[in-house]
């Protein structure tokens, strides 16, 4: 029966439709099983109904009058049971329905089993036999495992909403079905699809030998001076559309184009014999496989700048063009990993959207966008790009949805909405260069996650008031090596004067768990819970004396920069990193130079800390609450799990308290305590966080005006009376639904959903 299980499944997972889906599953069944009749139920919450997909054993032509009420019939006691039903002779059952069209007298013996995805009951699998005897216990649990492998191929192809079958169970709503990515950068666009398709792909390039290795690499190296000339080629054409800081994001492509370590690499393996394609393919291969294995969303975007730029090489080794595109004069860019550069070749004013089947918000497609007022949409993986060429299609990147060929009424209705964008986006405008300060008076400074040089322009565009977490991982991860203390201390200074005297926090090296360097490889059962963060940094001095140096040195003269210690558990961490500081700033001062002594702050993301949030507080400057893993970990939930993730809530009642308890712990001693991570850009959170007397919130530059909006829209007394009704509460989703409520009283709608209100 294994045997036969895996075989389904894995024809069922080959399936290019809901309707391929269901017919293997039933005929399979039938035969796997040798009954009678093998049927398929899939649940129609739209119209409150359980309808008969697929059947084998009867005349298909007779399903459409097959249709039970929720609850309705024996398929409906599955489905509200949630368990199995296995009956010798069904039609002595109260709940047992005939239906003449089926000839459904002949059958006796009935076996039924629901078939879960994520909680909930997305249908019914049933097996019938004339012979009035119960199904054995091999067969309940045969059909009982195959429905479990089964469910989440069938969610899925309800989302893609491809075939009949969608048609059939909610034929009023198929053409307005939409399609769930991620939020890239807000707003409403209407337009047509263009679909770009890249000629060539890098991974499929062939190993091929070469005879003259100096002309190889010659070719290669040609091949990368002309990228850089299309890079500058590319600022240039975009001109007025972007400030001078944003073309930082070209300047940093072009050095990614010319990195010592894939440069190096590159014509390493062309001496080895290969040709350059395939040696730069080999090169980009490794560098991604390294990106996918991390966490933090920001540092695994950083893969698809790499891939990008591997494309781009690949196409002028190969010296091939895409051809000449004509775009439509509102256009929506479609495609598979787009990147800065497609966007780039294209006619900007013709592009009202872009959509991604890959990517998160951070890419740097995504912070382009935003800078540009771009709506964009990532990680729509359910596109079928070969199908939607030429098609109308809406996008909103409010709530990440996509809707492909619109009916008129969904469409009208878009219409509106962009216009209200239109408005809401000038009256945003006009908050840029007010402080951020609520209406009674309290100021809650609202600074910038970072990583990269190439952040700075779209930050400071935003009207942030500094940098309160910089990510220090990304110059180690891109080298073969420990970056040393000058090319470190050049990274930071450039932060750190871009945003002078704006305060600016460089977080100490956050490696460990999923962020792993080439060099310093680490293998653990369980890394989120193992060697990381300060823990390491701890463990090898030279890398944290080195880092901290190259900090102290790159403030000189400055007078703003903050360091952050991360992942502190116990309070012998803390002590013990305050002193190696001390031991550096010493010695810098014993050496002539002069520096300024640091302000120095603690992350606040393991429960541990939470409950010594106090002591913490009496040691240092600040305190940061990294609200991400702290969620995580409050949660035991990894939200990067699918199983799981649906558990991941950041408003649920453990990590509202949490966070309220560390910003009592931490104002008793007169510290400031600010939040960084998804929370501080969630609009509802921020009454909440307005509420507790957060001194600072620290977020994506996208979220910036928004959360601005929000603390000039409320008083500070009114968000702590908020903030105490919704301590009461025993559940995330009804916290979120009262803050979204007190979102709508004050006219932020718009922040939650796309139009003004």
């Amino acid at each position: 029966m294994l045997e036969v299980l895996q075989d389904i499944v894995q024809e069922v997972n080959r399936a290019r439709n809901l309707d391929e889906v269901l017919s293997i599953i039933v005929n399979e069944v039938k035969e796997a099983m040798n009954v009678d009749l093998a049927s398929v139920y899939l649940t129609d919450l739209d119209h409150k109904q359980h309808v008969l997909m697929l059947a084998s054993g009867i005349d298909v032509d007779k399903l459409d009058s097959v249709r039970l009420d929720i609850g309705e019939g024996l398929v409906g006691v599955v489905a509200h049971r949630a368990e199995p039903i296995n009956l010798a002779d069904a039609q002595q059952h109260p709940r047992y329905r005939y239906f003449e069209d089926m000839g459904s007298e002949q059958f006796h013996a009935f076996l039924g089993v629901p078939i879960i995805h994520q909680r909930d009951v997305l249908g019914v699998l049933v097996v019938q036999r004339r012979e009035q005897k119960l199904f054995s216990e091999e067969s309940l649990a045969f059909l009982v495992t195959l429905a479990a492998q089964l469910a989440g191929a069938i969610a899925h192809a309800e989302a893609v909403g491809q075939g009949i079958s969608i048609e059939k169970l909610t034929s009023s709503e198929a053409d307005n079905r939409f399609f769930k990515g991620l939020a890239g950068a807000p707003g409403v666009g209407i337009g047509t699809v263009m679909v770009l398709r890249p000629m060539l792909d890098l991974m499929s390039v062939p190993d091929r030998p070469i005879e003259n290795i100096d002309e190889e690499i010659f070719r290669y190296q040609d091949a990368l001076a002309r990228v850089v000339k299309d890079i500058d080629d590319m600022q240039m054409k975009l001109g007025d559309r972007l400030k001078d800081e944003d073309h930082i994001l070209f300047d940093a492509y072009a050095m990614l184009v010319n990195s010592d370590t894939i440069v190096d690499e590159v014509i390493a393996g062309i001496k080895r014999g290969n040709w350059a394609e395939g040696s730069l393919r080999d090169v980009i291969r490794i560098s991604l496989r390294k990106f996918k294995q991390m966490e933090d969303p920001y540092l695994r975007e950083r893969g698809d700048d790499i891939r990008e730029i591997g494309q781009r090489v690949l196409k002028q080794l190969m010296k091939t063009s895409d051809g000449i595109r004509q775009y439509h004069k509102q256009t929506i860019l479609v495609g598979k990993n787009l990147g800065v550069t497609d966007l780039a070749d294209a006619p900007l004013k013709n592009i009202v959207g872009i959509v991604s089947t890959t990517g998160s918000s951070s890419s740097h497609l995504a912070i382009l966008a935003r800078a540009m007022g771009i709506p964009t949409i990532m990680g729509v993986d359910d596109l079928q790009l070969s199908e939607i060429e030429n098609q109308a299609m809406i996008v909103d990147g409010y709530q990440g949805r996509v809707y492909i060929s619109p009916t008129s009424s969904v469409l009208d209705e878009f219409k509106r909405l962009a216009k209200e964008e239109m408005q809401m986006d000038k009256e945003m405008q006009r908050l840029r260069k007010l402080p951020s300060e609520s209406t009674d008076g309290f100021r809650m400074p609202l600074y910038v996650n970072s990583g990269l040089l190439a952040d700075i322009g779209p930050s400071k565009k935003s009207g942030a008031e500094g940098v309160g977490l910089y990510r220090t991982e990304f110059p180690f991860m891109v080298r073969d090596h420990f970056p040393g203390e000058e090319e470190q201390r050049g990274i930071y200074h450039q932060t750190l004067k871009a945003f002078s005297p704006r305060p600016v926090t460089l977080r100490t090296l956050d490696i460990g768990g999923d962020k792993a360097l080439p060099y310093f490889p680490i293998e653990e059962e369980n890394p989120f819970l193992g060697w990381r963060g300060i823990r390491i940094t701890l463990d090898h001095r030279e890398i944290f004396l080195t880092q901290v140096r190259a900090m102290l040195h790159a403030g000189q003269g400055l007078n703003n920069l903050n360091i952050l210690l991360p992942m502190i558990s116990n309070l012998s961490e803390l002590d013990e990193a305050i002193l190696l500081i001390d031991q550096v700033y010493n010695e810098i001062l014993d050496s002539g130079e002069i520096v300024e002594w640091p302000k120095i702050g603690a992350m606040i993301e393991v429960p541990a800390a939470v409950y010594q949030a106090e002591e913490i507080a009496q040691r240092v400057d600040f305190l940061s609450i990294g609200t991400n893993d702290l969620t995580q970990y409050l949660l035991a939930v990894d939200r990067n799990n699918s199983r799981v993730s649906k558990l991941y809530d950041t408003l649920h009642p453990s990590v509202i308290r949490a966070i309220y308890q560390t910003v009592e712990s931490s104002h008793k001693h007169g510290i400031p305590v600010g939040v960084c991570g998804e929370m501080a850009g969630d609009p509802a959170a921020v009454i909440a966080l307005l509420g507790m007397g957060v001194d600072s919130l620290s977020m994506a530059v996208a979220s910036l005006p928004r959360m601005k909006w929000v603390v000039r829209s409320f008083s500070q007394r009114d968000a702590r009376v908020i903030l105490t009704r919704i301590l009461q509460m025993s559940s995330g989703k009804e916290i979120r639904k009262y803050l979204n409520a007190a979102l709508d009283d004050a006219g932020l709608g718009g922040l939650i959903r796309a139009g003004k209100k």
